[in-house]
């Protein structure tokens, strides 16, 4: 049997917050498999965005283990974590979190900057990260002449530029009109029927409704793992071709 992405057992974290210890994850364990689509979904306050933190390497477990593609991070140094995550993982963001005075190439070059990557190498991956999510012809574009869901799609080809093991994606719709998020999920699904795991943190059922797997948190814990169909009402098939005009460009 192949090594899970994600690996967790009896994963902890509490906050000390003044003479007061807060629970915020408690004694979560979890498989998910290379190639999954999953969705962690919850109230505010149910231990989802916690959970995320951990996963992302962007927070330490307070107790318990975390493994991601086979090695034990669990107790890793803020270094080695930051290698973890600009090799292993791709994050989105709900509120995108571009440079605005840096064009389309120059933000998903990014994580290839930081990894020392050669400049014609940055601008070939940063161009077919682009052409993937359906922006080729967007590239000189800053930010602020993109529409909400295209500055979405940049931060996606940002987080897939350098090939990542595993994509988060934090609230990813939160800052989209309902029609444009629904089309951002249908970019994820198809980039998940392409080989790529992706985790979805949501507070909403029909964001989750996207993913083949659902994981319900409530007051620190994971209180239900059950499988979905993953097709929702809307779908690729239904929606504008990935960079077609449509009404984004309002």
């Amino acid at each position: 049997m192949s090594v899970p992405i994600i690996r967790t057992r009896q994963l902890c974290r509490e906050y000390l917050v003044g003479a007061q210890t807060v629970k915020a994850l408690i004694d979560f364990s979890v498989d998910i498999q290379h190639g999954e689509f999953v969705a962690i979904v919850g109230p505010s306050g149910s231990g989802k965005s916690t959970c995320m933190h951990l996963l992302g390497c962007l927070d330490t477990p307070s107790a318990g283990e975390y493994h991601l593609d086979g090695q034990n991070i669990s107790r890793l140094d803020a270094d080695a974590l930051a290698g973890i995550r600009r090799r292993k993982i791709g994050f989105v963001f709900q509120s995108f979190n571009l440079l605005g005075g840096a064009n389309a190439i120059a933000n998903v070059e990014l994580p290839l900057v930081y990894g020392g990557v050669s400049r014609a190498q940055r601008l070939e991956q940063a161009r077919a990260a682009l052409d993937s999510v359906g922006l080729a012809d967007r590239g000189h574009h800053l930010p602020a002449q993109l529409s909400g869901g295209q500055m979405q799609r940049v931060a996606i080809a940002r987080a897939i530029v350098n090939r990542p093991a595993l994509v988060l994606a934090d609230e990813p719709t939160g800052a989209l009109d309902t029609q444009t998020g629904q089309e951002i999920m249908a970019l994820l699904e198809s980039l998940n029927r392409c080989g790529m795991t992706v985790v979805v943190i949501t507070h909403e059922a029909e964001i989750a409704a996207f993913a083949q797997r659902v994981l319900y948190f409530r007051d620190g814990r994971l209180i239900e793992d059950r499988s979905t169909s993953g097709v929702n009402a809307v779908t690729p098939t239904t929606l504008p071709k990935i960079g077609e005009a449509h009404h984004e460009a309002q």
